[in-house]
């Protein structure tokens, strides 16, 4: 008799289209437990920002990979990884279904398909070069090396993500292969789950207003006060958990490089650019399932209802 294999739901979608509250109640609707998939939530002290879910709105449901590591700590695909599968393990173990939430697509994709994304050796010589190009050309400059290597990343890839830029060119360097190419062949790959992947998403003006509203929030919530108090604990820019969006147009605030009104603004741009990014990579993906609020109008019971059927025909819950 072959084993069935273990279940996972996804529920992703662009920054601020409201997967928190629906999360909460898919997860007491299936008895689940909550992994989250968000590149800023897993860190301690870092709440405003990354528009943490607080204890308080979690209703009881257990999260994981939320306020896990201190802000000196890297968090990086691999690392995602490794501990999304250890909490996938205990949740099993308790008899529960596992809901992966967040935003970040590639951690999505590499948990679900359980890709290899290869740590090779890396030559240090070669980095400490390319991160000496970046301080003294620019982030643009580097990106432009990677587009001509390998347009396909470089399209992926924003040029400010200097972290991903310099992997890819490093990859290339080394086993002299695209790693979007690389990616590409990983991707293909089957999934070893019974999995159903909904995508939460709202007309795109709608989304916007959304994004600006809650940076807004933010700012009142707190925002600056948070990243100074980052600041006096040590954190500054070279650190992975400051590069989020919302922290380093802050610190730069702080550091007297830019009025509050333009780290707002520059918060909100990106924001909504980061949405837009999010989206063509849900584009991409295979077997996604939209959810597009207004179809639902707007009610999450509606679409919560629509969730359950989706589970029960997939066989993740009993008919």
């Amino acid at each position: 008799m072959t084993m069935k294999p273990n279940p996972m739901v996804i529920l992703t979608g662009p920054t601020a289209v409201g997967k928190t509250a629906l999360s909460i109640a898919l997860a007491k609707r299936i008895n689940g437990a909550i992994i989250s998939a968000d590149s800023m939530q897993v860190y301690k002290y870092m709440d405003i920002g990354s528009a943490k879910i607080m204890p308080e709105e979690m209703d009881g449901v257990r999260h994981y990979l939320v306020d896990e590591l201190d802000p000196s700590d890297e968090f990086h695909v691999v690392r995602f990884v490794e501990m999304a599968k250890q909490a996938l393990k205990e949740i099993t173990a308790n008899g529960q279904i596992p809901i992966v939430v967040g935003g970040t697509g590639f951690y999505i994709q590499a948990l679900l398909y359980d890709i290899d994304f290869t740590e090779q050796e890396c030559d240090s010589a070669y980095r400490r070069q390319l991160e000496e190009l970046a301080e003294t050309r620019g982030n643009h400059y580097l990106h432009e090396m990677l587009k001509a290597v390998d347009p396909a990343s470089a399209e992926a890839i924003h040029e400010n993500n200097r972290k991903r830029v310099i992997r890819a060119l490093e990859f290339y360097h080394e086993s002299g292969e695209r790693i979007s190419e690389h990616n590409e062949r990983e991707s293909k790959k089957t999934s070893p789950y019974n999995f159903a992947y909904f995508v939460l998403n709202d007309d795109r003006e709608k989304l916007y207003r959304r994004i600006d509203a809650r940076v807004d929030a933010m700012v009142k919530a707190g925002l600056v006060d948070e990243v100074a108090r980052l600041q006096q604990m040590g954190c500054h820019a070279d650190m992975v958990s400051m590069q989020g969006l919302g922290y380093k147009e802050i610190l730069a605030y702080l550091n007297g490089t830019s009025t509050l009104e333009e780290a707002i603004y520059i918060i909100k741009r990106e924001s909504r650019h980061f949405a837009k990014r999010q989206l063509t990579w849900f584009r991409r993906e295979r077997d996604v399932i939209w959810l597009n609020k207004p179809d639902f109008e707007y009610d999450d019971t509606k679409i919560l209802t629509y969730m359950m059927d989706v589970l029960q025909a997939k066989g993740i819950l009993p008919a």
